[in-house]
């Protein structure tokens, strides 16, 4: 009687598999039926898979061609470049209206080499010279092989990655700009622009430049200058740029450039605010009106708040060096911002060089509750004021309650003010060490002001995605059902029910530095390696490492996230001893100034050579997040090793803990030197690597 029972539930059980198996394929095909209509896209690729198919030369021809069929099809909207693959250009992208171009993180549209083309020439321009509208750019890379093309100068026109003419409603984002000669995106006679969430590195103008336009919106941009400035409006209103990270590299000019010339435009309504301006080779924001003659009314009520400025204005022969700049608009308002260790003077009214001469006089500047520390000497800008006024006979200065401390020039060349505060020691070293005030001090906005480091960037105003094509949408779709498939097979016998839809991110390095205890007090973030262990002819050497975690929302779950770096050397030798890489949690650092003996300027670690948490939470534990042992007697097979640090990130991502990274050190460090490829090393495929499945 019980082997009959048994037999029956065996059997029992296998029809529930077989009918559930048929479920399946069910929904999967009524699914993909019911989102045939959502068949939007047109796919370009170089390997023969997609609608449009380029070659590696000349491939503006296919991506045109199909932009132009989604241009003549209005059930279309988009084009998707397919990564990873390179599409070199030898002329114009055209891009119509109501259209999307889309492509994959690894799909890069690339200026040939020695194109030639002229002035205002752009690698991505509209269709109608007559204007378009509705234009997104999203999700790929740009590079403007500014190398490659040595032949032209930077910032006179040449190569701008993305230019519109008398266009609106225009949405660039999620892109990675880099190498140019001109701007990334310069939009003229435009309106309704919004530009987000981009990484822009090194071009050779501005990152975004509007002319006589309006509506113009930038955040959550992470921008290096090299020839001019970020973010740059010129005879524009309705401005709000926020949320941005902006710097340079002992190259450019301001962070944040606004420009008035002339009576015909009016610019009232222009806000900057919640930024972090660092190291910006002139001024952090630049400030001007020129020209014939205008009313006040059409320059004034600039607002700038609750931004943070940081050694702002590094280029010792420039005037224009500091924290904010400014001449010729009337009634600015700055407010709650911090300002450490600007160059020059924190603010000052300056006239930048006789082009840029106001007209009129009696300009007001209005500055309060703001935070204004450490401002150091500029042989050019000032002996390190706070607040400087170089246009006494035509501008002037309403000051009130500021804090201030340990400005090398005084706290006023050219102003003065009764009612601001010199910070006391306690209160000093407070400012210094960024310690919060508490809501009660007039001065805890200021000190909460902006990105409180180059990585912390606010993702909350990130747009959702839109919809995805049919060919997308099929491809996720079976790939889910096989997930779903092998998870209902391997959990039949619990009874699950639960389907999740993992998604891969791989998110970008924001810096990784080296730690020498050789060179114990020298910043090494250019190097196209990292490296750990001892060596005899140098000590220890340790790493530190950042990836951009923002895009991330604080409910998603890490399913698993892998930490890959690419082992080169010591080539063709073994060593002595075996290397056990561990990862640990660091304390917070900065990658422009972290050392061996420091994590920040003028801020030691507590132990040389980093300090950080590990598995358990013990300040300088010893159970790493993540562990993986190189035996002495291999060598480097050019390849990947991996490192599982899933439980570090949920830390990250779920807010836990505050993203600073990953201190990478050898166990036992002694005679067992190995090197991996950095984030600056020339091939983008071997560079250190996080991959992140979540939910």
């Amino acid at each position: 009687m019980n082997e009959k029972r048994l037999t029956w539930k065996r059997i029992d059980r296998k029809k529930l598999l077989f009918l559930s198996i048929i479920l399946i394929f069910l929904i999967v095909g009524v699914t993909l039926t019911l989102s045939r209509p959502s068949n939007t896209t047109v796919y370009v690729a170089t390997n023969g898979s997609g609608d449009f198919n380029c070659d590696g030369s000349d491939d503006q021809i296919e991506i045109n061609e199909a932009l132009a069929y989604v241009a003549e099809n209005p059930k279309f909207t988009t084009v998707h470049l397919e990564g990873p693959n390179t599409y070199v250009i030898s002329d114009s992208i055209l891009i119509g209206s109501n259209t999307i171009l889309e492509g994959d993180p690894t799909a890069v549209i690339k200026l040939e080499d020695k194109a030639g083309w002229p002035e205002e020439k752009p690698l991505i321009t509209q269709m109608d010279s007559d204007g378009n509208n509705g234009i997104i750019i999203r999700g790929f890379e740009i590079d403007g092989n500014h190398d490659n093309n040595i032949e032209k100068r930077r910032g006179k026109g040449y190569h701008n990655l993305i230019n519109f003419l008398d266009c609106q409603n225009i949405k660039i984002h999620d892109m990675y700009m880099h190498d140019g000669h001109g701007d990334g995106l310069k939009v003229v006679k435009c309106s309704d622009i919004q530009f987000y969430n981009n990484r822009v590195y090194k071009l050779g103008h501005d990152a975004l430049y509007a002319i006589y336009s309006s509506n113009v919106k930038a955040w959550n941009n992470k921008i290096t200058c090299r020839t001019n400035s970020g973010l740059r409006v010129y005879n524009t209103n309705h401005v709000k740029f926020h949320d941005n990270i902006i710097n340079s590299e002992g190259e450019g000019g301001a962070g944040i450039e606004i420009q008035k010339i002339g009576q015909l435009t009016v610019m009232n309504d222009i806000e900057i605010c919640n930024n972090l301006l660092y190291e910006t080779n002139t001024a952090g924001i630049w400030i001007t009106g020129y020209g014939s003659g205008y009313s006040k009314g059409s320059a004034k009520d600039i607002h700038i708040h609750h931004n943070k400025f940081y050694k702002t204005g590094i280029n010792p022969g420039a005037d224009w060096a500091g924290g904010i700049v400014l001449n010729g608009f009337q009634n600015t308002l700055i407010e709650n911002n911090k300002f450490d260790g600007c160059y020059g003077a924190a603010i000052a009214h300056k006239q930048v060089s006789d082009e840029f001469v106001a007209p009129g006089s009696g300009y007001t500047t209005i500055v309060k509750n703001n935070v204004i520390i450490n401002t150091q000497s500029s042989p050019a800008a000032g002996e390190g004021y706070a607040v400087y006024n170089k246009l006494k006979n035509t501008h002037s200065f309403i000051l009130e309650n500021n804090c201030l401390s340990n400005n090398a020039g005084g706290n006023y060349l050219g102003a003065d003010s009764t009612s601001d505060v010199e910070a006391d020691s306690e209160l000093a070293e407070k400012l210094n060490n960024n310690e919060s005030l508490g809501e009660e001090s007039p001065w805890h906005e200021a000190m909460s002001a902006g990105p409180q480091v180059p990585y912390e960037i606010d993702k909350s105003g990130l747009q959702p995605e839109q919809e995805e094509g049919f060919i997308s949408s099929l491809k996720r779709a079976f790939s889910d059902f096989l997930r779903s498939l092998k998870r209902f097979l391997l959990n039949l016998s619990m009874q699950s029910d639960e389907v999740e839809n993992f998604k891969i991110a791989l998110p970008f390095v924001i810096s990784d530095n080296r730690l020498r205890e050789g060179a114990p007090d020298i910043t090494l973030s250019e190097s196209e390696y990292i490296d750990i262990g001892k060596r005899s002819d140098g000590g220890i050497y340790r790493d530190v490492i950042i990836f951009e975690l923002g895009s991330f929302n604080q409910t998603d779950r890490i399913k698993e996230a892998t930490l890959a770096l690419f082992w080169y050397y010591p080539e063709n030798q073994m060593r002595s001893k075996d290397t056990v890489l561990e990862v640990y949690r660091p304390v917070e650092w900065c990658k422009e100034h972290v050392t061996w003996q420091q994590r920040e300027s003028n801020a030691p670690w507590k132990n040389s050579g980093g300090d950080w948490y590990d598995r358990n939470g013990v300040f300088q534990g010893s159970t790493p997040y993540a562990t993986i042992s190189i035996s002495g007697n291999e060598i480097p097979d050019n390849r990947y090793y991996e490192l599982d640090v899933t439980e570090l990130v949920q830390e990250y991502v779920s807010g836990k803990y505050e993203n600073t990274g990953f201190l990478i050190k050898a166990r036992e460090e002694d005679e067992n030197y190995i090197a991996f490829y950095s984030s600056n090393w020339q091939n983008k495929n071997q560079r250190p690597r996080l991959t992140i499945e979540y939910a």
